[in-house]
């Protein structure tokens, strides 16, 4: 197998002739607006930070993961780059699905601005106040309840992207990218902070687990959304240590509901022998674990292994996405429900 380069040395920096945009303002509907930048090369300090920002984020999920069965595990963070290609791919798989995303922010922010002005947190499992429009969304979040005044109602979203091979088989890839990129917009109009990981495993004997840092929750940047274009089908899986790393983001947020939903359309499999009950276990673990610190899992099952995927999550955190062209609205959907 081809050796990985580490990812202090993949460099994330920005093609020296690529267009880029930066955001300037929001349209009337709430929608963001860019115009063209001016781009100069980095100086040297710029892409220092940059190498500087690669470096901690290894430091930060390696240490993450020091606990656990995956401590001794090859683990490589990367940021990855974009370009033109990039750009235009995304303005292809954004086309359609911006009208979609526009209208139902469109119908979320009041909510979301009601929300915020509240003396009350909508959506609980108990509280003082009894919530009858929560009842058809069936997940026993029917309360509301006082609000220290110290305290707002806020949500941030983690996406777990699973990058194996069988993600290339039947449109699955191309219906994550849609999907990511949806949620991606949709938490930019709403201002949520979003952060979004793809993973893959064995890439190379010195690159046992890859994860690859789309968007970030320390360091955003509006061209952040061309990345996501660099989602891949790539090689096995180790479902368990990305929800690790990914959730450990989220408990460490200040927002008060952390949704992690993860997008996969297999069960768990890496080398040497991270499969089976063993594999399963790690993940409920792992799960059970970040539950305690305020984090709620959903499972996007995608793929032909819906029936594992369900067993594994749940059926209080499973979503059996039958049609792929559906997943991109039905996510944003499911994501406004937690306003």
């Amino acid at each position: 197998m081809k050796k990985s380069a580490d990812s202090d040395e993949n460099t994330s920096e920005v093609s020296d002739d690529s267009t880029t945009t930066e955001f300037s303002d929001r349209e009337e509907d709430g929608a963001p607006k860019y115009h063209q930048a001016n781009l100069e090369t980095k100086s040297d300090e710029a892409r220092q930070k940059e190498r500087d920002y690669r470096k901690k984020l290894n430091r930060d999920a390696r240490e993450v993961v020091s606990g656990s069965i995956h401590n001794k595990v090859k683990l490589i963070v990367h940021r990855p780059n974009y370009d033109n290609d990039s750009e235009r791919e995304y303005a292809r798989l954004s086309e359609e699905l911006m009208p979609v995303v526009r209208e139902i922010a469109r119908k979320t922010l009041p909510l979301l601005e009601h929300e915020t002005s509240s003396e009350f947190a909508r959506r609980q499992f108990y509280g003082s106040k009894f919530q009858a429009d929560s009842i058809a969304y069936r997940d026993f979040r029917t309360f509301a309840k006082k609000l220290p005044p110290t305290d707002s109602p806020s949500l941030v979203v983690g996406l777990r992207v699973d990058e194996s091979a069988s993600m290339s088989a039947f449109g699955r890839l191309e219906a994550a990218k849609r999907a990511v990129i949806a949620v991606y917009e949709f938490c930019q109009i709403c201002r949520i902070p979003v952060l979004i990981y793809g993973d893959t495993a064995d890439a190379s004997r010195l690159e046992q687990m890859s994860i690859y840092a789309y968007t970030d929750l320390d360091k955003t940047d509006p061209n952040d959304r061309y990345r996501l274009t660099g989602i891949r089908a790539r090689s096995n899986n180790r479902d368990g240590m990305a929800l690790r790393i990914i959730a450990d983001r989220l408990a460490g947020s200040p927002q008060q509901t952390k949704l992690l939903i993860s997008i996969s359309d297999g069960q768990p499999k890496a080398m040497d022998d991270y499969t089976g009950t063993y594999a399963v276990r790690d993940m409920q673990q792992t799960m059970a674990e970040y539950e305690r610190k305020g984090i709620t899992f959903l499972a996007a099952a995608i793929g032909q292994d819906k029936d594992v995927i369900h067993q594994i999550y749940g059926s209080e955190r499973f979503l059996d996405i039958t049609s792929l062209p559906d997943l991109p609205a039905k996510l944003v959907r499911i994501i406004a429900r937690y306003l």
